[in-house]
């Protein structure tokens, strides 16, 4: 299913500010309130409210482009070292 991709006219505050905003609230466990303190280091002031409006407006394409980039249990994994034990014996590979 596609979906198109979010209108951003009409906002205050430019697009990479708000999937900024959006894209840390949804990749990382953080609180409105944390990512509008991340935001304010960076010099920017916005309200934890206007960060929750966005969330609710603009985070579900996020939270799914999230998912679809997330491994599948299907995928390869490549170990570099390992211990294996062979006739009772610890062998380093």
């Amino acid at each position: 299913m596609y979906t198109a991709p979010p209108s951003y006219q009409g906002h205050r505050y430019p697009v990479e500010i708000i999937s900024h905003c959006v894209w840390r609230y949804h990749r990382f466990p953080l609180s409105y309130r944390e990512v509008e303190e991340l935001v304010l280091e960076r010099g920017v002031t916005v309200s934890h409210e206007t960060i929750r409006r966005w969330c609710a407006t603009f985070g579900q394409s996020y939270a799914g482009a999230l998912r679809r980039r997330r491994p599948r249990p299907g995928d390869t994994w490549h170990l570099d070292e390992v211990f294996v034990k062979i006739n009772g014996e610890l062998t380093y590979l």
